[in-house]
Parts: structure tokens; sequence; C-alpha cells
């Protein structure tokens, strides 16, 4: 027992010495140190609540884009549906004569099939 005795002394009075030597040796006083360490929380809370309102900000900034990408790919997409309409109207006209052009040129080759297997004959 009594050498824990004289190791609980042991580190008692080695905590204390440190502790003394530690004050001794610190480049400020306590009233100084303990003014640094609240000026420096008070600007890690400032920096926070910065970055809380940025990101808030951000967070607004993207729900605004986001609403308003929608909205221009919804006008691009009625846009894109009402010009394929029109090219089907302005294209639809020419079709038809198309149509009609190749059962023309469909009807000449026939006649000339006909033409040269007479002429063969």
């Amino acid at each position: 027992m009594s050498r824990t005795k004289s190791l609980l002394l042991g580190v008692f009075v080695g905590g204390v010495v440190s502790a003394t030597a530690t004050l001794l040796s610190a480049p400020a006083s306590g009233r100084d140190t303990r003014l640094k360490i609240k000026d420096q929380a008070t600007e890690w809370k400032e920096l926070l609540e910065g970055l809380k309102r940025d990101g808030l900000k951000l967070k607004d900034q993207l729900a605004k884009t986001s609403k308003e990408s929608s909205a221009l790919i919804k006008d691009l997409t009625h846009e894109m549906k009402r010009s394929v309409i029109a090219w089907k109207e302005s294209v639809e006209p020419h079709q038809e004569n198309i149509k009609d052009y190749l059962e023309q040129i469909e009807v000449s080759l026939k006649e000339l099939e006909e033409k040269v297997k007479k002429s063969k004959k």
C-alpha cells in the first residue's frame, strides 16, 4: 500500500509541477488566452452562420433554377411539337405530288417495257 501512496503522490506532484511549468511558460496570461479563445469562438460561430446562410441561398437558387429549367424544357417540347406538325403540314401536299409523279414514272416504264418487248419480236 505504501507503493500505491508513493505512486499517487508522485503523479500528483508531477501534475502540479507540469501545470506550474505550463502556466509559467505560456506566451500570454490566462485572461489573454481566454479572450483569444472567446474571440476565436465568436469568429467560428460567425463563419458557421455565414456558411449556413450561403447554403440556404444555394438551396433556394437550385430550387429556382430547377423550376426555370422545367418550364424551359416544357416550352421547348411544345415548340418542337409545333415545329414537327408544321413540317408535316408543309410536306404533305408535296407527298401527294411525289406519289403522283412516281406513279406516272411507273406507268411510263411499263409502256416503255412493252414497246421494247414489241420491238424485239
